[in-house]
């Protein structure tokens, strides 16, 4: 690591190597002990020398305290968890209840995504949306509340059962929904078109 003397870099792989190995930073004594420093303070020399650099941290008056702190933490950007309610059909409209499974951690920064407590997520079932890279497994991030635009991808309730499709507005028309796959059909309301959420985020599925 760049600004450490070579011992300095063995203490803290010696460190590093004993939290992976049993969970707990070792002592000064051990770190003595390991080296064969001649006291406990050369021990503890190096290791003020690190903190010093900002590879390690404790703390004070506190035994077997010794953290080590990553180099790309500084990098780290603000982490949102979104709750998941269940499936959304990517295909049919289906009119099964929704559940909460959980939720999903994501980087709001990268993604785009407002701090807001309008913010949901749902996992796709289905193939009627491939044509805008939504696959099945995948978890789309909504907001509630949004008013869609053209082209937007919403899950919406039509003629009361959910589904997620491409928002239609054309001009003097009724909205519709449309899907991503010539295999399926556009999708205009008998009697109603409620917006739940239009997508903000899609977190990929990972191929197992």
């Amino acid at each position: 690591m760049k600004g450490l003397t070579k011992r300095q870099q063995q203490v803290l792989d010696f460190i590093r190597d004993t939290v992976q190995g049993s969970g707990i930073p070792p002592s000064l004594r051990e770190i003595c002990d390991h080296f064969g420093f001649r006291s406990v303070k050369a021990a503890s020399d190096h290791v003020s020398a690190l903190r010093r650099k900002g590879v390690l941290a404790a703390r004070s008056h506190q035994a077997r305290s010794l953290q080590i702190i990553s180099p790309l933490q500084g990098l780290r950007k603000p982490v949102k968890d979104i709750p998941v309610f269940g499936t959304i059909p990517a295909g049919p409209p289906d009119d099964r209840l929704q559940e909460a499974e959980g939720c999903v951690s994501v980087d709001i920064d990268s993604l785009g995504v407002k701090r807001s407590a309008r913010t949901f997520a749902l996992r796709v079932k289905g193939d009627s949306m491939i044509g805008r890279h939504i696959c099945q497994g995948d978890i789309v991030i909504l907001e509630h509340g949004k008013n869609p635009r053209n082209g937007d991808v919403v899950a919406a309730l039509i003629d009361n059962e959910s589904t997620l499709k491409t928002f239609v507005q054309e001009r003097g028309k009724p909205a519709h929904l449309k899907a991503e796959n010539p295999r399926y059909s556009k999708l205009r309301p008998a009697a109603e078109l409620v917006i739940q959420g239009v997508m903000v985020g899609l977190v990929r599925k990972g191929k197992g």
